[in-house]
């Protein structure tokens, strides 16, 4: 089976992931808004109410962001081909789904486009991998993040770069991540957001 994707992966993802290997998870209108005022350049918006979501995404994208809007935890928003050119009318950058379908869906209209992933077992691994491999997304995100010392082999078989997610709390946690092979990883933890690899290099 190809597990190549169809496409490079957008020079803007790789520059960013490059310096900054942490994407921010927003919860929230106000993590949003937080969010705008940091050096970092990635993030997921997530559990914005249908009627607050244009402001959110276009503040996010004047303030330079690249943004994914979480199409599984967005109220109201649904999975439909109508949801995707909503969400690209009203500026989104990317979207974020578990559904193959949906990410293939964005990628053919032009945004960019993550996989979320959960590993619970070899099985579900596999079903995964073939997944990812149909849809080509632009990023994979992994979760959770404990699992990638097992998969890594397999993570890396996908051909596409992947961020693990999911109790991701400590530096310690993003520098063993990178170490099993992600190009970064997303959590909600503020703290971590604008950690460069840099310094983590230096640490």
């Amino acid at each position: 089976m190809n597990l190549r994707p169809k496409r490079p992966v957008d020079r803007r993802l790789l520059a960013a992931l490059a310096q900054h290997p942490v994407m921010a998870s927003l919860v929230g209108v106000e993590m949003a808004d937080r969010f705008t005022t940091t050096s970092t350049p990635l993030g997921i918006l997530a559990s914005v109410p249908l009627g607050d979501l244009e402001a959110t995404v276009r503040r996010t994208a004047a303030a330079g962001k690249i943004v994914f809007v979480n199409m599984d935890s967005t109220p109201g928003l649904g999975h439909d081909p109508g949801a995707l050119t909503y969400l690209k009318g009203i500026g989104a950058v990317g979207i974020c789904s578990t559904r193959a379908a949906i990410v293939e869906r964005a990628t053919g209209l032009g945004l960019l486009a993550m996989q979320k992933v959960f590993v619970t077992d070899r099985s579900n691994l596999h079903r995964s991998l073939q997944s990812v491999a149909r849809s080509h997304p632009d990023l994979v995100q992994l979760m959770p993040a404990v699992v990638l010392p097992y998969v890594e082999r397999q993570a890396k078989e996908m051909g596409v770069p992947y961020l693990a997610a999911g109790f991701v709390q400590s530096p310690a946690d993003v520098v063993a991540a990178l170490g099993h092979g992600a190009a970064g990883v997303c959590t909600s933890d503020e703290g971590l957001w604008e950690l460069r690899r840099s310094a983590l290099r230096a640490s």
